[in-house]
């Protein structure tokens, strides 16, 4: 049989301990995910971990370390197709980024198992865990701070509903006042919202605004006839 002739107890030896650790480490890190349920939790990060590791494992055995390093580049390309798979955006909000991220990082910890690089991959993954735990509680606390709309560069969207008699008018007097505020629009869209109400959303070029100047172009426009709505709202996602 050809496995008895090619079988050699230390390169078997050397892939269990690949694997084990590329498990063990997943664990880890899947066991965080899993506990704050998220979309990839702890199957799916082990699965990660693993399979990454048996790719770099059996590369490294049959063509050595520029085999190992081909496979690796696979595996890094690879995951970037899975991590996509987690990631959702509703409305203006993207959601799953950093489980993607999370994927992303246990392919690399199992290349490192892969790699006979146990040591490094058990560092990687101490990282990994630090960056999804310790660091909760700082983005808590950025996340709280005000944004100054002077000083933050974003994407701000002006919202106007209108009847569908006003529609042309104030879609072009909405631009007008915009760019008469030195705010140019980069797009204009219109949205049906039902009760025979359109919405005009104005996408303006991604600048630092002055909430004072959008104000006033609100009352402004609320005063006109065929308005029911206006407002404006910040996006800060890109």
């Amino acid at each position: 049989m050809q496995f008895l002739a090619t079988f050699q107890s230390a390169d078997f030896v050397d892939t269990v301990v690949s694997l084990v650790s590329a498990f063990v480490l997943g664990t880890l890190i899947g066991a965080e995910r899993q506990y704050r349920q998220r979309t990839a939790g702890l199957r799916t990060n082990v699965l990660v971990a693993v399979g990454a590791a048996a790719f770099v494992d059996l590369a490294m055995h049959l063509s050595g370390p520029d085999g190992g390093v081909r496979v690796i580049a696979y595996v890094v390309s690879g995951i970037g197709f899975l991590g996509a798979g987690v990631i959702m955006k509703q409305g203006m909000d993207v959601r799953g980024l950093n489980t993607a991220a999370t994927l992303w990082a246990s392919a690399a910890v199992g290349s490192c198992a892969g790699a006979d690089m146990v040591a490094q991959a058990v560092v990687l993954t101490v990282f990994i865990i630090a960056g999804n735990t310790l660091l909760r509680p700082l983005v808590n606390a950025i996340n709280r701070i005000p944004l100054d709309e002077k000083a933050s560069e974003a994407t701000y969207y002006f919202k106007l509903a209108v009847t569908t008699e006003a529609l042309p008018a104030m879609r072009d007097r909405l631009v007008e006042k915009l760019e008469a505020a030195n705010y140019p629009v980069a797009d204009v869209n219109v949205v049906e919202t039902g009760d025979d109400l359109l919405e005009i959303v104005a996408t303006l070029v991604a600048t630092a605004v002055d909430p004072n100047e959008l104000n006033a172009v609100v009352v402004d426009l609320q005063r006109q006839p065929g308005v029911r709505h206006a407002t404006w709202e910040v996006s800060t996602t890109d």
